[in-house]
């Protein structure tokens, strides 16, 4: 349960897009559970206690990678006195497709040397690899909007006095979230709707290829920072520059009257030439004597502007210069949605100076923390799965950055990432199978021999507006789901994760639940406890020498994830079974890892510092396999493959592995 409810606002904000600006009439935007939203906002944010996962440097900047929900995320911002000058967001799309990562077999340690060639030799595509989901961008439009609602209701409220906020989108969901915008920020607070051209073409598009994307820039007043970048001029302009002096600089003339211009000008004569000029005469003589008049045939005077002086265009709305991630590109760190660092560096640099505080709280591939702290600003990385607070991490490490890393304690232990709980989370509840009966709002029904069949309700981990039982929520279920169930259901199990009082919410039951059937309620979290089972692992602890300097060195023997295993299972079965289907004998090439299963290891890490296994992680030394096999030590890249052993200046008493799913797993050494 939430510890409290931080308010977003001293006056909390009312209503849901009003479209007031047409003059003959006044228009509100619906959508299912406006009611609600204005509720959740009009309690507060949910703030739950957090928990320091790791410390990475000194810190002094107060740099944080947050791995929760962006509300619970802000609640704790606002309850700590931070604020940020800059956000930046790149949200989930509500485009309908699920996001997968490619999870690679790193090679043996036992036989890496042997078969060792040069990465750029290597076949990318006989590397061993399986799919894994990463989160699903799956929303009906009405949830996703009161979501979103929520979500930039919870950033306002910590952004500072003059700052600036971004949201990244595209045509799916883009134009509503615009007018959602309109009311939080204020129509008069828009600037600008950058198109971001993402893509050269969509040859295989039915009618006109969606090859942009749409970037929402608002501030919330006029005081914001705002420095106006530079980009390259276009080709056809520079064209333009075909003049030449004897030196051979290239220029072309440019209009020295200030006719048609708002504002004074300067009416005088110069040889004998008289207009209203955009300079005063004393500026009009120092060009000339620079050379930097042109003199046109009709008796005119123009300035010539040289093309080795031009310093770039001021930025314009329309970005057609900056190219998106390939599978080539030297950044690229293997996240599904990972947008180019120049992107954010064209407004990071735009909207924000040194030392001000840059936020994302959708941070994904950790484009925005990396590049603004190249920058010199602090950062806020924030998001709910483990994969973006992993790979976020990892870059910072290789950059050099000092920063906290914190995890939101709202009593769901996420399986990785959530859409990954959901599935593991359907076999954990007890004869729970799918009843075409009943509507999608029902995660299916168990059968009881007293009850017949019990519709089962789960929040959905995906939706953190669910994982909350409260009046709003139960009134719901009551009104609108429990009415369209069979007639002759007699109960119903609704499972929660928090819940605002239950003993509240068992009144309002009896209330207001007019219908034959029962409602049971059951807590979520004893399930959820049992969906992460830890790794195994065996190795062997001894002191050795690191060239002329004594060290401990740690030699893993043997790895097992039950997890990771099932999904190579889960693989091969899928080959199989397509082989077999197409009559093609031996085509298939299953995936089959070593006895000892090191090669499902990702990254290892040692701690010197303490024992206890509760405490923050402190790394002093660590190790990264990249997907062909080569050794990254503490974030600097290596040519070694990876030979099963990690070695630590002093003894080691703590040892945390992470396999190629992305699950930590850390044993206890033993005291010095």
């Amino acid at each position: 349960m939430a510890v409290r409810y931080v308010p977003y606002f001293p006056d909390t904000l009312q209503g849901q897009a009003l479209l007031d600006n047409f003059v003959r009439t006044r228009r509100i935007l619906r959508y299912r559970d406006n009611d609600a939203v204005v509720e959740r906002v009009q309690r507060g944010m949910p703030l739950y206690e957090m928990e320091l996962q790791e410390r990475v440097g000194d810190n002094p900047d107060g740099n944080l990678v947050i791995r929760g929900e962006c509300v619970s995320a802000c609640a704790y911002l606002k309850d700590k006195g931070i604020e940020v000058d800059l956000v930046y967001i790149d949200p989930p799309f509500a485009s309908g497709a699920d996001y997968a990562k490619k999870v690679y077999i790193r090679r043996n340690p036992a036989v890496a040397e042997a078969i060792s060639q040069a990465e750029e030799e290597l076949d990318m595509d006989e590397l061993k690899a399986f799919e894994e989901k990463m989160y699903g961008d799956v929303w009906d439009k009405e949830r996703y909007l009161n979501w979103m609602y929520e979500n930039l209701m919870a950033i306002k409220s910590v952004m500072s006095e003059n700052a600036s906020i971004y949201v990244h989108l595209d045509w799916h969901i883009g134009h509503y979230v615009k007018i959602l915008m309109d009311e939080i920020f204020g129509e008069e607070n828009f600037r600008n709707e950058i198109i971001w051209k993402r893509s050269t073409a969509h040859s295989d598009a039915s009618f006109y290829g969606n090859n942009f994307e749409s970037i929402f820039f608002y501030t919330l007043n006029d005081a914001a920072y705002f420095e106006n970048p530079l980009q390259a001029y276009d080709e056809t302009y520079l064209a333009r520059f075909r003049s030449a002096d004897s030196d051979g600089r290239l220029w072309e003339s440019g209009n020295l009257t200030a006719k048609g211009l708002k504002g004074s000008g300067y009416t005088y004569t110069y040889k004998g030439c008289t207009s209203l000029w955009r300079c005063p005469l004393a500026t009009m003589e120092q060009l000339d004597r620079e050379g930097r008049l042109h003199f046109t045939k009709n008796g005119g005077i123009r300035l010539k502007v040289y093309k080795d002086e031009l310093k770039g265009m001021p930025c314009q709305s329309l970005w057609t210069d900056i190219n998106a991630i390939n599978s080539q590109a030297e950044e690229r760190v293997d996240y599904a949605t990972q947008k180019p660092e120049a992107l954010l560096e064209r407004i990071i640099k735009a909207s924000s100076n040194e030392g001000m505080v840059v936020a994302d709280f959708f941070g994904g591939s950790g484009v925005t923390a990396a590049v603004a702290q190249k920058l010199g600003r602090k950062f806020i990385h924030g998001d709910v799965g483990i994969n973006s607070v992993q790979t976020v991490r990892r870059r910072l490490v290789e950059n050099g950055a000092s920063f906290d890393m914190l995890e939101v304690k709202d009593g769901v232990s996420l399986y990785r990432n959530p859409v990954q709980t959901m599935e593991k989370l359907r076999k954990l509840i007890p004869g729970l199978r799918n009843e075409d009966a009943l509507d999608k709002f029902w995660e299916g029904a168990v059968n009881d021999s007293q009850y017949g069949m019990i519709p089962v309700y789960l929040p959905n981990l995906m939706d953190g507006t669910t994982r909350l039982l409260d009046r709003v929520l139960m009134n719901r279920i009551i009104r609108e789901a429990m009415p369209d169930l069979p007639e002759d259901t007699r109960r119903v199990i609704v499972y929660y994760i928090d819940i605002t009082d239950r003993a509240e919410i068992e009144a309002f039951i009896r209330e207001n639940n007019d219908s034959l059937a029962e409602i049971e309620l059951r807590d979520l979290k004893p399930v959820l406890d049992n969906v992460v089972v830890e790794d195994a692992a065996e190795w062997s602890l001894s002191e050795s020498m690191d060239g002329i300097l004594p060290c401990w060195k740690l030699t893993l023997d043997s790895f097992f994830s039950d997890r990771v295993q099932s999904k190579i299972n889960e693989f091969n079965l899928r080959g199989y079974q397509q082989m077999l289907k197409k009559g093609k004998g031996d085509a298939f090439a299953p995936i089959v890892t070593g006895e000892n299963g090191l090669e499902t290891i990702e990254w290892l890490s040692l701690d010197c510092s303490t024992a206890d296994k509760a405490a923050p992680w402190h790394s002093d030394t660590e190790i990264f396999i990249d997907r062909n096999g080569y050794v990254i030590l503490d974030g600097r890249k290596t040519k070694s493959f990876w030979d099963g052993t990690i070695t630590a200046p002093t003894r080691p008493l703590r040892l945390k592995i992470r396999n190629i799913c992305g699950d930590e797993t850390v044993w206890c050494l033993g005291e010095q």
